[in-house]
């Protein structure tokens, strides 16, 4: 079948699919695979019964035989946040509200938007620019001059990551001489190098200016003598909110009592669910200090924390962390592979358990069955002991005796040969009794693992990579 597809007003593909799929979810793979696109999206096509208007497809008989026009619609994406602000001298509100919707994001934009420097900066640099494309002239830069454009450099991307990646540190340095080209090294090939080196040094400088105002995402990182200090972990390269401060306003005792306030929801036989996202997102900032300074064991966290061990809480904490939808985010990566996998599952006939699960795809294997035989087939795959994060049992088993030594995994209930449960496993507990199908439950692992701020266990050093 020819298929006209706009991704965009500037950018309209033709496709040829020669056997197309009998049912959406798969069609939508084939698309995404073709066009390498990622993330959450819909499909319309033009529907001839309603003057070729856009309509929603929802199922393969409605697109016209031969040729469809459809577009590609990204779908939006809500946003968590806190109402926690830095509280230091040093980084105002209105430098968080650079980031995209006010909110702040691991990812720095591609490519950096240099801002404003202080009036006198910008007047030299004026200048300095202006004298280059007349003359190639390098602006003579003071040390104070260096010191203004790197402080506000640093504090520009702080409020995108506190910890840069070498990358990032390359594209600030490289904007910075696109857009003000006097400020190129001499004798220099790409002229920015030395800002690059310069910057790293004012971002750690910058943070420890914050350390010492009392900022508290910068200060759980500090080096310090004091017996717990090599179990601090910093923040995971996608994690916004790793440690944010308390709201203004309002002091632990206040988020304590909207805590205890929130185990009473949880007991309640109706359970208002609004209200408790609510609650939840206040006493964000209570959780995470608990969470990352006090460590304790997923049992507690889940006595004093009930509301976060249910699978809609679990999504709104990860986006709280991230800013990234966690469904959706898992499943478009897993998706983007999953024939590759398959095919490298295929060629792997000498392992057993591979086989023996690839017994199990026929040509009407739906997409949520490919997913879980990729995600079952990982450790096979991989060459580690799949007991370790796999484990099927019968209902009458007794499931402490199973879970123990399992510090997280998935278990597989049946009933004789019927499948009746999938439950998540944190430190030898079953923490979420009812998921509905194992990619559903890794994923609902990996919100946990960051919500919990938990390492992967290093005896599964192949399949955390993967995963």
């Amino acid at each position: 079948m020819l298929l006209r597809i706009i991704l965009r007003e500037d950018d309209i593909r033709k496709v040829n699919i020669e056997n197309l799929p009998e049912n959406v979810d798969e069609f939508y793979l084939t698309i995404k695979t073709k066009l390498g696109l990622e993330g959450d999206f819909v499909l319309q096509y033009q529907d001839p019964d309603f003057g070729n208007d856009l309509c929603n497809l929802s199922c393969m008989s409605e697109l016209p035989k031969e040729k469809a026009t459809l577009k590609v619609c990204t779908k939006v994406r809500e946003c968590y946040h806190t109402d926690s602000t830095l509280g230091t001298a040093s980084l105002s509100s209105s430098s968080l509200e650079e980031g995209p919707s006010g909110l702040k994001t691991r990812q720095l934009p591609q490519p950096f938007v240099i801002s404003a420097f202080s009036y006198d900066v910008e007047l030299k640099l004026k200048q300095g620019n202006e004298a280059y494309n007349r003359d190639g002239t390098l602006l003579d830069i003071s040390k104070n001059m260096k010191s203004d454009i790197l402080d506000k450099l640093a504090e520009a991307m702080y409020a995108y990551n506190p910890y840069p990646t070498r990358e990032d540190f390359d594209n600030v340095a490289q904007a910075l001489v696109q857009k003000h080209p006097c400020l190129k090294e001499p004798g220099s090939d790409r002229g920015w190098y030395c800002w690059k080196f310069s910057l790293q040094f004012k971002m750690a400088n910058f943070r420890q200016k914050l350390r010492v105002a009392g900022c508290s995402e910068v200060m759980i990182n500090a080096r310090t003598s004091g017996p717990h200090s090599k179990k601090l972990k910093r923040a995971k390269k996608s994690e916004v909110n790793f440690l944010p401060d308390f709201p203004d306003g309002k002091a632990q005792c206040d988020l304590e009592m909207e805590r205890s306030a929130l185990v009473v929801e949880m007991k309640k036989r109706k359970i208002d669910w609004k209200q408790t996202g609510k609650m939840m997102t206040s006493t964000f900032p209570l959780r995470r200090k608990e969470i990352i300074e006090d460590e304790p064991f997923v049992g507690q966290v889940k006595e004093r924390w009930p509301a976060l061990f249910t699978e809609q809480q679990i999504e709104a904490e990860f986006a709280r962390l991230t800013s990234v939808d966690l469904k959706s985010s898992f499943f478009s990566g897993l998706d983007q592979y999953l024939t590759r996998f398959l095919e490298l599952y295929k060629a792997k006939s000498s392992i057993v358990g591979l086989t023996r699960l690839m017994s199990c795809l026929n040509d009407d294997s739906s997409t949520q069955t490919k997913r879980t035989i990729v995600l079952l087939g990982l450790p096979h795959f991989l060459k580690e002991d799949p007991s370790r994060v796999f484990k099927t049992i019968q209902a009458t088993d007794d499931q402490a005796t199973v879970c123990k030594g399992m510090k997280v995994g998935v278990l597989m209930v049946k009933d004789g040969e019927e499948d009746i449960a999938t439950a998540v496993v944190l430190e030898e507990e079953v923490i979420l009794p009812e998921v509905k199908d194992v990619p559903h439950a890794i994923a609902l692992l990996m919100g946990l693992l960051f919500a919990l701020n938990i390492d992967y266990p290093k005896e599964l050093r192949l399949l955390r990579k993967t995963l």
